[in-house]
C-alpha cells in the first residue's frame, strides 16, 4: 500500500509511518510546518479539495492524525470554530479521497465517541462541543468518503509515548507536577490508555483490513491514582497520590465553569459538566494486554537519568 499520513510529523502520525515502513508499505507525510521527515507542508484546516487532491494521487489510503487542542478557552460561540477545526477539513480531504479513488482511511479520533455509544444518557455531545465535533467529524467524514472508501475511526485515549520531540500535549504540566514538591491528590475515577505504538498498530491493521469500524483502543485501564503515581515514579519522585473528594472536585469545576461564562468563553470541554467524566471510570474492555511501562517511561523520564 500506500499511504498518505496527514500530521505524520506528530506523535501519533510519526508511528503510524514507522509502522507502515516496517511492515513494507510506502508512507507520504504532510505536516502544517517543516519537521524532519516531512514531505509536504500544507494547512489542511484551510486546503480545499483542489488543493488535496494532488497529495491524495497515486495513493490507496489516507490517515488523518492531526488534533486540537479541546481545552483551550476561545470566545462564545466555539462551536464555529470547533466544526472548522475539527470536522471540515476531514470532510474536504475524505471528499477529494474518494475522488481519486482511494480505497481506505483512518481517522484518529476520541474515545468519547465511544462512550456516547456506550452511555447515551450521559449526553456528552450536548454537553461538550468538542465532542459533538468529534461525533460529526466521524459520521460527516464517512459520508463524504462514500461507500467505495471505508474509513474506520481510532477512538483513542490518553496516548502515552515519544516521536523524537514529539510528547503528548497534556503532559507537560503532569511533568512538572510529578517533579515537583506539590503533594500528589486525585479524585476517584479513571482513563483507558494506550502507547502511541499500539494506536500506530490498530491503524495500519486497519488500513491493510480496509475497516470501515469504530475502533476504540486501550493498553491497560488505570485509575488516576494509578496513573499518577506511576509518573511520579517514572520521573524519581515515588510517593503517595492522596484521594479527592468527589464534592470538592464538582464545586471546584462548577466554579470554573461560571468564571469562564462570566468571561465570555467557553471550552471545548464544558467545565461545569466535567466533573462526571473525572469521576467516572471510562475504561475500555477488552485491552491489548500490552503494558505502558515503556511508553511511560518515555513520556516522563527518571529526572536522575537524564
Amino acid at each position: 500500500m500506500r499511504i498518505l499520513v496527514v500530521g505524520g510529523s506528530g506523535l501519533i502520525g510519526a508511528h503510524v509511518v514507522d509502522v507502515l515502513r516496517e511492515r513494507g508499505h510506502a508512507a507520504t507525510t504532510v505536516a502544517r510546518t517543516a519537521h524532519p521527515g516531512v514531505d509536504h507542508l500544507l494547512d489542511v484546516e484551510s486546503a480545499s479539495i483542489d488543493d488535496l487532491r494532488p497529495l491524495l494521487a497515486g495513493h490507496d489510503g489516507v490517515v488523518y492524525a492531526t488534533r486540537t487542542d479541546e481545552q483551550r478557552p476561545l470566545p462564545k460561540p466555539i462551536y464555529p470554530a470547533f466544526r472548522r477545526d475539527n470536522v471540515e477539513p476531514v470532510v474536504r480531504l475524505f471528499a477529494a479521497a474518494r475522488l481519486e479513488g482511494l480505497s481506505r482511511g483512518v481517522i484518529m479520533g476520541s474515545y468519547y465517541t465511544y462512550f456516547d455509544r456506550l452511555h447515551p444518557q450521559w449526553r456528552l455531545a450536548e454537553h461538550h462541543t468538542y465532542i459533538r465535533c468529534r461525533l460529526e467529524q466521524a459520521q460527516e467524514g464517512r459520508s463524504a468518503a462514500g461507500p467505495e472508501l471505508p474509513v474506520a475511526v481510532l477512538e483513542l485515549p490518553f496516548i502515552f509515548g515519544r516521536a523524537g520531540d514529539r510528547l503528548p500535549n497534556w503532559s507537560g504540566p503532569l511533568d512538572r507536577w510529578a517533579r515537583s514538591r506539590t503533594p500528589l491528590a486525585v479524585p476517584t475515577g479513571g482513563s483507558a490508555a494506550a502507547s502511541a505504538r499500539s494506536v500506530a498498530d490498530a491503524a495500519v491493521d486497519a488500513l491493510e483490513q480496509a475497516s470501515g469500524a469504530d475502533i476504540p483502543i486501550a493498553d491497560e485501564n488505570l485509575t488516576w491514582n494509578d496513573m499518577i503515581g506511576r509518573i511520579a515514579e517514572a520521573v524519581g519522585r515515588r510517593r503517595r497520590v492522596a484521594r479527592l473528594p468527589a464534592g470538592a472536585v464538582k464545586a471546584a469545576l462548577r466554579l470554573g465553569g461560571a468564571l469562564q461564562a462570566r468571561s465570555g468563553k467557553e471550552s471545548g470541554m464544558n467545565p461545569s459538566h466535567l466533573a462526571n467524566l473525572l469521576l467516572a471510570e471510562l475504561f475500555i474492555e477488552p485491552t491489548t494486554g500490552r503494558s505502558l511501562d515503556p511508553a511511560l517511561r518515555e513520556t516522563f523520564p527518571d529526572s536522575g537519568a537524564a
